[in-house]
């Protein structure tokens, strides 16, 4: 008996003690301080054209960049062109590079046309593709418009302004459609992956304007590339300046254009995009957005209904 009560107070003590281990652990989690909050994503970097700056300011910056970048190994970089070149072109112009993008505006005159980003990794495949996908974005925009102004009720000032509004929308819908469909001289920049002496030998060809280098450049998706378009002029006064509130153009995942310099806009015809790709290969199954854009300009009023033609500008940010 005495044994077996022996086992008894030992079983009792252990458990106590046990029971006690459970209780200190349990107030030292309770104590312990909360884990530290995850870092915050780094800035988006923005390459090409920046507010306040002139455009021959950034092709002088550009030029020596080009020139004093190293030899280490393929660099990322925004390739601007003097004009605008059908996707049949590409090919020779950016011949010795891996191409993640372009950008594309189609050409109807004076008209509010947009500008475009398409992620092309097999080009010229990939553009026409691209482009053929807003030609049919642009068709259904020109679809809404119709409708909204069929929908006005009413022969009053306002309501006479907005039709002829939606007309003049509709009307810049169609010849974008138009345009593209056509495969259309319409890109003026692509975003390319090359080691310095490629960058080198794209930025003599005769269509080249720029090459701007970023070797910081790690992810795509923390980039905003904003590439001069082919008509802002190497005139010392030109130069970009912020639309009010600090807006820009940034691609969205729909085809919904926003406004930009020289009454331009930025549309995606694809959200997505891609790790860095190995030259002389691509795929067409990009994988994270990123926000590209042209310089800022005071936006348009849009007419009340119209399809929705705006993003902001992600916060914060470097420029180079």
């Amino acid at each position: 008996m005495a044994a077996a009560g022996q086992r008894i107070a030992t079983g009792f003590a252990l458990a106590s003690a046990a029971s006690l281990l459970m209780i200190i652990m349990w107030t030292a989690d309770r104590n312990d301080p909360p884990e530290t909050a995850a870092p915050p994503s780094p800035d988006v970097v923005r390459v090409g054209v920046v507010e306040g700056q002139s455009v021959p300011g950034y092709l002088d910056s550009s030029r020596g960049e080009l020139a004093s970048l190293p030899a280490a190994g393929p660099t990322w970089a925004l390739v601007s062109l003097s004009g605008y070149v059908p996707p049949g072109e590409l090919p020779s112009v950016l011949s010795g590079s891996a191409v993640a993008q372009v950008y594309a505006r189609a050409p109807i005159g004076h008209a509010r046309a947009g500008v475009v980003r398409i992620p092309a990794y097999r080009v010229p495949d990939d553009v026409v593709a691209g482009m053929l996908a807003t030609a049919g974005a642009r068709d259904q925009e020109r679809a809404d418009y119709g409708r909204l102004s069929r929908d006005l009720d009413g022969a009053g000032n306002d309501q006479t302004r907005l039709r002829r509004a939606y007309a003049r929308a509709a009307d810049t819908a169609a010849a974008e459609a138009h345009a593209y469909r056509a495969r259309c001289a319409c890109v003026f920049a692509a975003v390319v992956h090359a080691d310095p002496a490629a960058l080198r030998g794209i930025a003599g060809r005769a269509e080249v304007r720029a090459v701007d280098p970023a070797p910081e450049v790690r992810r795509l998706d923390r980039v905003e590339f904003r590439p001069p378009l082919p008509e802002q002029p190497d005139s010392p006064r030109t130069a970009i300046t912020p639309a009010p509130g600090g807006t820009s153009m940034v691609a969205t995942a729909t085809p919904t254009p926003v406004p930009s310099s020289l009454g331009a806009t930025v549309i995606s015809a694809s959200p997505q995009q891609p790790a860095a790709p190995s030259a002389g290969s691509g795929s067409s199954s990009p994988d994270s957005e990123e926000h590209p854009a042209v310089p800022a300009a005071p936006a348009p009023t849009s007419p009340p209904g119209a399809p929705a033609r705006s993003a902001g500008e992600p916060g914060g940010g470097s420029t180079r």
